[in-house]
């Protein structure tokens, strides 16, 4: 089991940026289970890497905004198929692109159910000095970092917030 601190700064972008050659691609699946009173219980993920080869993991975020506790546990394909059923309605799948830049990796995820890209950088402290690379800046919208409506347990649940020229969220399984 991983356990500590995720600091993450996110960003909305107006598209799909050029992206440097060579980049690793990994198609992403998750799912978000609920109590019995519709709390939040963690979030499951199937992980398909370049390479075909899948990962599966259990994973609990607590706190909002740029510093947030994380935990994750790996399980297994059969767990995994096992608990999908119960996200249904509570899904976001997306493509992720890993770019690494200096001592950061940069990840740009284009979502599947509708029209939006983010971009995410975790840091390994609060204070981290960084530049946004090159490729990346002139698509930036904004920073999206303490708006809990581009998280993605709620993006999962309601779709992307109102915003010119991202459509609203067609509902799927």
């Amino acid at each position: 089991m991983k356990a500590g601190l995720e600091i993450e700064r996110v960003w909305l972008l107006r598209g799909l940026p050029k992206l440097p050659e060579g980049h690793a691609i990994w198609q992403l699946d998750q799912g978000y289970l609920v109590g019995s009173d519709g709390s939040p219980m963690g979030r499951i993920r199937r992980t398909v890497l370049p390479d075909a080869s899948e990962q599966f993991h259990l994973n609990h975020k607590t706190g909002t905004g740029l510093v947030r506790q994380e935990s994750e546990t790996q399980i297994t394909a059969v767990s995994f198929n096992q608990q999908w059923p119960a996200t249904i309605g509570r899904r976001v799948c997306k493509k992720r692109h890993r770019i690494p830049a200096e001592d950061l990796v940069w990840e740009i995820d284009e979502f599947a159910d509708f029209s939006l890209v983010l971009a995410e950088v975790e840091l390994p402290t609060t204070d981290h000095h960084f530049e946004i690379p090159k490729w990346l800046a002139p698509w930036i919208l904004q920073e999206v970092t303490l708006d809990s409506q581009y998280r993605n347990y709620n993006l999962a649940l309601q779709g992307p917030p109102p915003f010119s020229g991202l459509p609203p969220a067609p509902k799927s399984g």
